[in-house]
């Protein structure tokens, strides 16, 4: 896990997961902004030719902005009532064996 800290830009994000060749992105917001920040990251990872890594988010999420999310290519949407550890950990490793072709 490579954790790069708070209030990174969206360029900054794709820079880092490029950087660093990661299996999985994940970005919690908690401001509300979740659909202007997250369509630019999914846009910048596009144009970085790392659309193949799955974009994970987790914040105050309203449902439809969460299925709004999902259509746009979010892997996944993890909100307060998504409190296990365990199960939220194994949803990532799902994810990840899901972008990959894995069993």
């Amino acid at each position: 896990m490579i954790y790069q800290g708070i209030r990174l830009t969206p360029d900054q994000i794709v820079s880092a997961a490029v950087a660093e060749d990661v299996h999985l992105v994940g970005i919690s917001i908690l401001s509300g902004s979740h659909m202007e920040l997250v369509p630019e990251v999914l846009d910048k990872m596009r144009a970085a030719g790392a659309d193949d890594v799955p974009v994970i988010v987790g914040g105050i999420i309203p449902e439809s902005d969460a299925a709004r999310l999902k259509e746009l290519g979010v892997a996944a949407v993890f909100t307060p009532k998504d409190f296990g550890l365990n199960d939220i950990m194994g949803r990532f490793v799902d994810v990840i064996r899901a972008c990959r072709d894995l069993p």
